[in-house]
């Protein structure tokens, strides 16, 4: 491999130890708004989220979060699109888990250069660290010049993928998109202790988030994604897909979550047995009573 190019692909980080992070709130309120004011909000939520995650992976912008609920396809959305970056020549490293504040440093430096891109998918942990804050905080700023610092004797026996040396500073040049379920909003509103670091990050970035608060949200969202062929590729004519949808419409309020996973789950059930499957799906996808 080419010196100055790093590897692309998926980081695995394993969770080595217990960290106590700032929880999320979710509260699923009773929708004030119709279903075609909903499809339209998500609908254009969701085309924004494909611009920014292009200008994000392009460099033209340098730093995105993503809010919103588990299982509705934001990564999805995201993938997506760097998958196009990759083949234009972007390099896009994904990184999935706990990240010490050591490592995030060196993930930083190997992303380093200005076709590189960063995705943190389901690695909140960083956000209740300050060390990893204070990093990312000067991996986004806005000044013309990002130099990052490690001014530690930690760093003397780090090296990269290529085995030379990480040097205590650097200059960034890269970009970061952070996809999480957190509403640093609520949190920030909230006063949380780590508000400050999120009041910055949120000042650094473009925030997005896709405004699913209600349970109508997510069923018009499950929608939305199934009415684009989603159960297709399952083997599903589309008059079982309408069925499914149907089925979670009316009992959202019974099923263990809302989410395009409850949905496969369902279709598997639909496979399994097509008579009994509803049976099925109530013995093991409910909520106990």
């Amino acid at each position: 491999m080419p010196r100055g190019v790093p590897k692309k692909g998926f980081r695995m980080t394993k969770n080595r130890r217990k960290q106590v992070a700032v929880q999320p709130t979710l509260t699923l309120t009773k929708s004030t708004e119709t279903v075609e004011q909903i499809e339209e909000k998500l609908t254009d939520r969701f085309v924004a989220l494909e611009v920014l995650s292009e200008a994000t992976g392009k460099g033209v912008n340098r730093s995105l979060i993503v809010s919103g609920p588990a299982g509705l396809g934001k990564s999805y959305t995201v993938e997506q699109k760097m998958k196009q970056l990759e083949e234009q020549g972007h390099n896009v490293t994904y990184i999935k888990g706990y990240v010490r504040p050591l490592s995030l440093y060196r993930l930083l430096y190997e992303s380093r250069f200005d076709n590189c891109v960063l995705v943190f998918d389901d690695s909140d942990s960083i956000f209740a660290d300050d060390v990893s804050m204070n990093l990312l905080k000067s991996a986004c700023d806005s000044t013309d010049v990002r130099r990052l610092h490690w001014l530690s004797r930690s760093i003397e026996k780090v090296e990269d993928e290529d085995g030379e040396k990480i040097p205590n500073n650097f200059e960034f040049e890269g970009s970061v998109i952070f996809i999480t379920n957190y509403d640093f909003d609520d949190l920030i509103a909230r006063g949380s202790r780590l508000a400050p670091h999120f009041e910055a990050l949120v000042s650094r970035s473009h925030y997005l988030d896709l405004a699913m608060k209600t349970k109508m949200d997510y069923v018009v969202r499950i929608k939305q994604v199934v009415a684009m062929g989603m159960l297709r590729d399952k083997g599903l004519a589309d008059t079982d897909a309408s069925t499914i949808v149907d089925f979670v419409e009316k009992n959202m309020d019974n099923l263990r979550e809302l989410s395009l996973r409850m949905v496969i789950k369902l279709a598997t059930l639909m496979k399994m047995d097509s008579m009994n499957w509803q049976k099925l799906a109530k013995q093991t996808c409910f909520r106990s009573c």
